[in-house]
């Protein structure tokens, strides 16, 4: 299985000026992040803190995060990074040493 770093932005063009209508878009998006992390694939989320913008880290494939992100759209888009870990890392210096 592997890691990814997920850099998400909301979409301001998308965004409800009103505060109510924000909350009732934002709400069920923060709940399936909360079930995501409960299922063990978020391992952490957090929202930077002008609001519009954060990240999360994620475990799957990519069919599971193409499926994940999906979701979110049209109001969120995403960036996604693989994840080497400290082990795999160590597995690549001991490969330089051949």
């Amino acid at each position: 299985m592997s890691k990814y770093l997920m850099l998400w932005e909301l979409d301001p063009t998308k965004v409800p000026a009103d505060r109510k209508e924000r909350a009732a878009l934002w709400g069920p998006m923060i709940q399936m992040v909360k079930q995501q992390m409960k299922d063990g694939t978020t391992k952490d989320w957090g929202v930077f803190a002008g609001g519009l913008e954060g990240y999360s880290v994620s475990d799957g494939n990519e069919m599971t995060l193409a499926k994940s992100v999906q979701r979110y759209l049209p109001y969120v888009t995403f960036t996604a990074y693989p994840i080497i870990t400290i082990d795999q890392m160590e597995e690549v210096i001991e490969d330089l040493k051949k």
